[in-house]
């Protein structure tokens, strides 16, 4: 396994990201990465590199590359819970900053540099994303329903708001499969916004399937944080690689 920090081209300059390629000849479906909040780091890369040994080609950008280059701010007290608020006032500039426009053209840049690539399979690719990622993967799929088949969506909130631009008025684009692994003890994801989801996905015949993994925190999915599960972790794994299975017929 090869795993590089890459420099992807977009529409406003640069996206450093982390590039992993599995063993073997290919070519191999992709899959894309979409960051929580804190960012490229090792957990991250690690992650990467466990769905890269399954047979695909992973891309993981830094969604807030306009801000600079990973990494933006100090994680060393990520297991800190008193660490959080002032992490949350440095990032929320960044996180706010990720329009609707900015993730679809963001993502189109993104695919384009996926499929350059001389080991990556042609036809569209699979995304997964985590928290603020899996927010804007629900996004990126919506705006890309033809190049992207599938997206996996793990303890995302505000996916079902009052917002003028809340994630779940455009699920009615998708035409491939979305799977929802909510956090049972999320308060940004309570029952009745997920129930709201569903009733929208139901109304648009989008395929998909939405659990609510119990006891589980937000962000449970990220071992160098106080809120990793590891039970909940596995079975994020196990739905992720069905998913794909699925997807890429393997």
């Amino acid at each position: 396994m090869q795993t590089t920090t890459v420099d992807v081209p977009t529409g406003d300059g640069v996206a450093d990201a982390y590039l992993v390629r599995p063993d073997g000849d290919g070519p191999f479906p992709a899959v894309l990465v979409f960051m929580d909040a804190y960012g490229l780091r090792p957990r991250l890369a690690e992650m990467a590199e466990t769905i890269a040994a399954r047979g695909h080609v992973v891309l993981v950008p830094n969604l807030f590359h306009r801000f600079g280059r990973a990494p933006l701010v100090d994680l060393s007290g990520l297991r800190e819970p008193s660490r959080r608020g002032a992490l949350f006032e440095e990032l929320g500039p960044m996180i706010r900053s990720l329009t609707p426009d900015v993730v679809a053209r963001d993502t189109a840049a993104y695919l384009d540099f996926l499929a350059a690539q001389p080991d990556v399979a042609p036809g569209p690719v699979a995304i997964t994303g985590y928290c603020m990622g899996g927010l804007n993967a629900l996004r990126a799929i919506e705006a890309h329903p033809d190049r992207i088949a599938a997206a996996a969506v793990f303890h995302a909130g505000r996916l079902a708001t009052d917002a003028p631009d809340s994630p779940h008025l455009a699920v009615g684009a998708v035409t491939g499969e979305l799977y929802f692994g909510h956090a049972d003890q999320d308060r940004s994801m309570p029952a009745e916004q997920i129930a709201v989801l569903e009733r929208v996905m139901d109304r648009a015949g989008v395929a998909y399937r939405s659990e609510v993994y119990p006891g589980a925190h937000h962000g449970y999915t990220q071992s160098d944080t106080s809120e990793y599960d590891e039970q909940a972790t596995e079975r994020h794994w196990a739905a992720l690689f069905d998913l794909l299975d699925r997807t890429f017929r393997r």
